[in-house]
């Protein structure tokens, strides 16, 4: 379906890095929100190879993709570890949980007129990943674009007091939707401000866990800088 976000190797990277970086750590009374669930299929299938005891607070805005996610996850029977919310997680007051996963929208472009409005991140690509380390959750799971002005990124979460405590990267291929002309064209011109790095048809996507400093956390964040603008 056109109006739902497609990319597998994305969703099964995304899926990888909340395997090893939340699932396998989650203590059983831990809570987990998500924003931007889409389908849910990233997270069903961390569910369905992981012991996880507790809950997980989905929210999604797309309706088609919200209707899709809780048929899947009817049918494999996860409604009592899976809870996606036809609405925004920034209406949602509450901050109490543990982790805050999410893949969220990163493309730039001039504005939302592009093939799928929800997948606009802003001018940079970098708006709501950074709106989303605003939100002063104590660990917070997100993928991260090199050509989504990363260094504003990394720049703001230390300024909200968050360390880099692990990360994976993935290279990937210009997709179906950051090739759309209108997007290639605004990534190409963020490159010559060093707002965007790729290398021909290629860029980094980083999955982040982001953790709010402590004396014992090692900061991983300079480690990550040089590699997402590498390229």
């Amino acid at each position: 379906m056109k109006d739902i976000f497609f990319c597998p190797e994305e969703s099964n990277f995304y899926s990888n890095c909340l395997e090893n970086f939340v699932l396998r750590d989650c203590k059983n009374s831990e809570s987990v929100v998500e924003f931007g669930s889409g389908d849910g299929s990233p997270v069903i299938n961390s569910l369905l190879r992981n012991k996880f005891d507790s809950v997980i607070q989905g929210f999604e805005l797309n309706t088609s993709a919200w209707k899709v996610a809780n048929s899947n996850i009817d049918e494999y029977n996860l409604t009592n570890k899976y809870v996606i919310h036809n609405s925004s997680l920034f209406n949602y007051s509450q901050t109490d949980a543990e982790y805050l996963i999410a893949n969220p929208p990163y493309l730039p472009a001039p504005d939302n007129d592009i093939c799928m409005p929800l997948l606009f991140g802003g001018v940079d690509g970098a708006t709501v990943t950074n709106e989303l380390l605003s939100l002063g959750y104590e660990n917070v799971l997100v993928l991260l674009s090199s050509y989504s002005n990363p260094t504003s990124t990394l720049n703001l979460a230390k300024e909200n007091d968050y360390c880099v405590d692990k990360f994976m990267v993935l290279p990937l291929q210009f997709g179906y939707y950051s090739s759309e002309p209108k997007v290639k064209k605004h990534i190409e011109n963020l490159q010559k401000h060093k707002m965007a790095f790729y290398s021909g048809n290629y860029y980094f996507l980083a999955g982040v866990l982001f953790k709010k400093c402590q004396e014992s956390v090692t900061d991983l964040s300079n480690e990550l800088a040089q590699v997402m603008t590498s390229l």
